[in-house]
């Protein structure tokens, strides 16, 4: 009986994240298949026939190239700054798109240090800790209102879905950066401190 529950675990363990990976792959290849209404009409019913998945993948990457690329040129600039110009005049459109342009340009810069920097904090008191991403600095009124000093601005996220988290304002002294990645730090969050960065770990020999 020993050695068959070891072997279901040991089963489930293979099974259960290959099934988990495959059903989030199948949920968006499917997504991005639905961006197959940008093609002719007469192409979208063969593909629909022939049941053919994956081009949404392709098509919406090949979108991205081409609009990466023309915004890499001097024409495309001007044309991209035109158009932000427009939608920034706007009523409530404005507000949003600034918002998530501002957003957006921070974490996909590669000069921005927004979630490029593991830190541990203690959260939600003192005494528990916990690891964050620093996504910046506050500044302007929020500063003055801490009364100035060095402050560190870091999002605090949930385990097992790290999507969902706080938002805090804390002194740099009192974060601790880590030498690991980010990758591993939100492995390590995902796992609730199962898969533990630079090597497996246990109460026993802390």
């Amino acid at each position: 009986m020993l050695a068959l529950r070891k072997w279901l675990l040991s089963g489930l363990l293979v099974i259960v994240p290959l099934v988990i990976t495959l059903g989030v792959l199948n949920w968006i290849i499917g997504t991005l298949d639905q961006t197959l209404w940008l093609l002719p009409e007469d192409w979208q019913q063969w593909l629909n026939v022939h049941k053919v998945r994956g081009l949404g993948v392709l098509l919406t990457l090949a979108i991205l190239l081409v609009v990466g690329a023309t915004a890499s040129n001097f024409i495309g600039k001007r044309l991209l700054g035109w158009g932000d110009a427009v939608v920034r005049r706007i009523p409530v459109v404005r507000s949003i798109y600034s918002s998530v342009k501002q957003v957006s340009d921070t974490l996909f810069s590669e000069n921005g240090n927004a979630f490029r920097t593991a830190v541990l904090v203690q959260w939600p008191r003192d005494g528990v800790w916990t690891i964050a991403f620093v996504t910046g600095a506050p500044g302007g009124e929020v500063l003055s209102e801490l009364g100035g000093g060095d402050y560190l601005s870091v999002y605090v996220p949930t385990t097992p879905n790290p999507t969902g988290g706080y938002f805090v304002m804390l002194r740099r002294s009192d974060c601790i950066e880590l030498r690991m990645s980010v990758d591993d730090a939100l492995k390590y969050i995902v796992s609730m401190g199962v898969v533990v960065p630079g090597g497996p770990a246990t109460i026993a020999n802390r």
